[in-house]
């Protein structure tokens, strides 16, 4: 038999990004998008728990906002790289309202959603090779951003006892390890995909901590606002070396306008700015007007929070009687972390039953622990109240079934 001629053509290298796993949550949007296109009258539309969108969408202030923008034909150009100075003094603003901590806006860069944030941080504070710590469960981008920059993301496999966060205790064993302590460490309170917290006295520890050891700490606040067991701390209130990440996406409901921001310490300043320069050049011009009048929103998002608190109670009632006892503290954010128990030792073959059986979209938690997360499930209720009351009777159903 004669074999077909081989190409003369070289193999064209390809990048550290090329091998990447997918962000899985957003493939189960796909496969709940197609469950849906194939849906035959008189079957159930998808509920969707897989993914962080709020249904409510951006508050209205924000949206009359753009629209007068675009009326007025403004250019909606670029801006100056670090944002809007008036956007940057309004989030300098809220922090003294929130926290209670004085911010200068000029340590305050607006970026291309919390993403964006995340990648300039990685880029100007570590070093390829660099071990960044991050305490399992945690938001699977953290992981795969850092893999993509050559950094060494290094999994904190924490338990109940510490609510699934990171400790100083924790990093103290690292301590006393061959490698010792990371370069870094990320800490998300409330934290994807568990919606547990870190207290006041417990990030102020991990700073001091943090700062005493030249560890660079790294503080996802997102969720902030999403509190249900007490107020947030932000660790600007305890470091002047840590960054913070907040981002407009899930409080104020703005997830496709792409426009989040970052506190910087002074010595990332320089790099965060030539780097965002280069990288990103701005912000979209739109999504910074509309930001900076969604803190005017407050009686609406008040409105939705109240929603997202019904929900919370309603799942964390039911979800137990649907055969899912167990389930971490869901403290905030708009996530719930449920253990299989028994029910299934694979959570991406659960959940694709879920999805066929009971037209429930959800998350397998293999998305955010490899190690334990074959065992657990996310449901995230920020969608319609009705949505989370119908999917807690199809739970029942399906296990009953």
């Amino acid at each position: 038999m004669n074999e077909p001629p081989r190409s003369s053509k070289p193999r064209l290298k390809q990048g550290a990004g090329a091998s990447l796993p997918p962000f899985l949550a957003m493939e189960v949007v796909a496969r709940a998008n197609r469950r849906e296109a194939r849906r035959r009258p008189g079957d159930p539309r998808v509920i969707r728990l897989e993914v962080g969108q709020p249904a409510s969408g951006a508050p209205a202030t924000a949206v009359a906002a753009a629209q007068r923008a675009l009326g007025r034909g403004l250019p909606l150009g670029y801006t100056e790289a670090l944002g809007l100075p008036s956007l940057r003094e309004r989030i300098a603003a809220h922090c003294r309202a929130t926290y209670g901590v004085v911010v200068s806006p000029s340590r305050i860069v607006v970026t291309t959603g919390a993403s964006g944030g995340f990648l300039l941080t990685f880029l100007a504070a570590f070093d390829p090779g660099d071990r960044i710590a991050m305490a399992s469960p945690y938001y699977p981008p953290y992981n795969n951003i850092l893999h993509a920059l050559g950094m060494r993301p290094v999994v904190i496999e924490a338990g109940p006892d510490t609510r699934y966060q990171p400790s100083v205790a924790l990093l103290e064993a690292m301590a006393d390890t061959a490698e010792g302590l990371p370069d870094g460490l990320i800490v998300a309170s409330p934290c994807n995909p568990a919606g547990t917290t870190l207290d006041r006295d417990e990030l102020s520890a991990l700073a001091r901590f943090c700062d005493a050891n030249g560890v660079r700490l790294v503080s996802d606040e997102i969720y902030h606002g999403l509190n249900w067991e007490g107020p947030p701390s932000t660790a600007s209130a305890f470091s002047d070396s840590a960054v913070v990440i907040n981002s407009f996406s899930k409080y104020w409901s703005m997830t496709g306008w792409r426009v989040g921001w970052a506190v910087l310490p002074d010595d990332l300043l320089p790099p965060v700015l030539r780097l965002k320069q280069n990288l990103f050049i701005s912000a979209p011009h739109v999504s910074q007007v509309a930001a900076e009048a969604a803190f005017d929103g407050t009686d609406e998002i008040e409105r939705t929070l109240a929603g997202y608190r019904r929900s919370r109670a309603h799942l964390l009632d039911t979800l137990p009687r649907a055969g899912l006892p167990r389930l971490l503290p869901a403290q905030g954010a708009f996530y719930i972390y449920a253990e299989l128990d028994g029910r299934s030792g694979d959570s991406d073959a659960f959940c694709a039953r879920l999805l066929e059986e009971a037209s429930i979209a959800a998350t397998p938690g293999i998305d955010f622990d490899a190690g334990r997360g074959h065992r657990f499930v996310r449901f995230s209720y920020c969608g319609p109240e009705a949505d989370m009351i119908e999917a807690a009777h199809r739970l029942a159903a399906f296990h009953g079934g």
